[in-house]
């Protein structure tokens, strides 16, 4: 089983408190898929939670104006 790091929502975030469980759950699945194809180099975990901030509520805008 991999360690996966805790799910929190870092300073600088622009996620909404109160979001919900499974947007943030989202979030931070996609940050850590950026960590492994960065080859897990420590760091760079603001930079990977606002990446994958921004790509999935902007996908989510996307669904949701369709």
């Amino acid at each position: 089983m991999k360690n996966r790091p805790v799910s929190r929502t870092p300073a600088g975030s622009t996620t909404q408190p109160g979001s919900t469980p499974e947007l943030l759950e989202q979030i931070r699945v996609r940050a850590y898929g950026l960590f492994e194809q960065r080859g897990r180099t420590e760091g760079h975990e603001l930079e990977d939670w606002l990446r994958a901030e921004a790509e999935v509520l902007q996908q989510k805008a996307k669904t949701t104006a369709a």
